[in-house]
């Protein structure tokens, strides 16, 4: 995979924040060197949050985000400083920019206080300093003249610089594998496979794979049996599409480890362990409880949709219960969890490590229990044990989760 085609949920993101008019859109289109976000005199000319992925050099992929202001007005105004401020869920590295002129605003100290309580690095920038001279700079802040290029080099480097400290270690299977191991991917097609491709969790595996100088198998169900059969020894590890589970344990030897994709991308996005002791909150769901099955991606539904059709079929059956189900899809994840009894989170291939657990911990501070695709699904098939072998520090997290 190409750099340029690194998935945005690998990238680290940087959000670019301020109030209107302070340069917001101007100090971005300088980063990048593109015109990605509309200047206007006219306050308030972005009206949504505007991404653009590039490469910052020497830090690699970014995501850049530019945002509404901080100080918009209005009910069409306030809905676009929530949206603004739901960017910082899935921000690695925050931007606020400031109008050298008029100095810090009351807007822009809350801003650096929310910042710092999510643990977000800052960096405050100063624009306009063409025209007027900033105030004495602490480490964290810098002046700019997005109009001229003044200091925008800095800013980069700053930037690139804080960008390569985000970036983890965290490896979705490499750290589980040796030169040379073979591993076996299950992956079914059936109609809601994208016509003519695999889909970007399955390609993410193959590039971890080689990466690891591993070797890899791929079969659907149906051809398992004989890929296992054709291997001169059993495989290091299998791993399949969660809602293969139920075939794929009949056919796996138990001393073979397996997992699915979707459990590989909770451990690798953080929210493995919640989404395990969360699983049990199957066994606690009562006729009427609502269910939020959410997805990270936005897809065109398919009859066999494995999020609004066949997990909501399958948790019915689990349960015996007369359940209601809501369904949230990309970048939508209610600010409000309290009416749900559950949360059922795909595996976030398609968002970053912070927005995964921005939801994970909205989900613990409403105190509604959170698990994912694959952990639901392989505790619904008795495997859940199973399907955590590969990682040996999951065994205390099986506490009230039996599987």
């Amino acid at each position: 995979m190409e750099r340029n085609a690194t998935p945005s949920g690998n990238r680290v993101h940087i959000g670019v924040f301020g109030l209107r008019n302070a340069g917001k859109s101007s100090v971005m289109n300088a980063i990048t060197g593109q015109n990605a976000s509309i200047v206007s005199e006219i306050k308030g000319a972005t009206t949504d949050p505007v991404s653009k992925a590039m490469e910052l050099l020497p830090a690699g992929p970014v995501v850049i985000t530019d945002t509404p202001g901080l100080d918009d007005e209005g009910p069409l105004g306030e809905e676009r400083m929530r949206r603004a401020l739901r960017v910082l869920d899935r921000t690695d590295v925050a931007v606020l920019v400031v109008d050298a002129a008029a100095g810090l605003a009351p807007e822009d100290r809350a801003f650096q206080q929310k910042a710092a309580e999510k643990g977000i690095a800052l960096l405050t920038v100063y624009n306009k300093c063409d025209l007027h001279s900033a105030p004495a700079l602490a480490e964290n802040e810098l002046a700019v003249s997005a109009r001229t290029g003044e200091g925008i080099a800095a800013l980069k480097e700053r930037l690139a610089a804080l960008a390569r400290r985000q970036e983890g270690e965290r490896k979705l299977l490499a750290d589980l594998l040796a030169p040379g191991d073979m591993v076996v991917l299950v992956t079914p097609i059936d109609a809601s496979a994208p016509k003519g491709r695999i889909i970007l969790p399955q390609v993410q595996a193959i590039r971890d794979i080689l990466d690891a100088h591993a070797m890899c198998t791929i079969a659907q169900p149906e051809e398992l049996p004989a890929a296992l059969a054709g291997l001169a020894a059993p495989p290091r590890l299998v791993v399949t599409d969660s809602q293969a589970f139920g075939r794929v344990k009949q056919i796996v030897p138990e001393a073979v480890p397996l997992t699915s994709f979707s459990i590989l991308f909770a451990r690798f996005k953080g929210v493995l362990e919640t989404a395990v002791r969360g699983a049990a909150a199957l066994e606690r769901l009562r006729d009427g409880d609502r269910v939020l099955i959410a997805e990270g991606c936005t897809h065109h539904r398919q009859c066999e949709d494995i999020g609004t059709v066949k997990l909501p079929g399958w948790i019915r059956a689990h349960t015996g219960k007369t359940l209601e189900f809501a369904f949230t899809s990309g970048g939508e994840f209610p600010e409000a969890l309290s009416g749900y009894s559950l949360v059922v989170h795909c595996g976030g291939c398609m968002l970053n490590e912070r927005e995964m657990r921005a939801r994970q911990q909205r989900a613990a501070g409403a105190g509604v229990p959170y698990t994912n695709y694959g952990t639901i699904i392989a505790y619904m098939n008795g495997i859940l044990r199973r399907s955590l072998s590969p990682f040996p520090q999951a065994t205390d997290w099986l506490e009230g989760a039996n599987g």
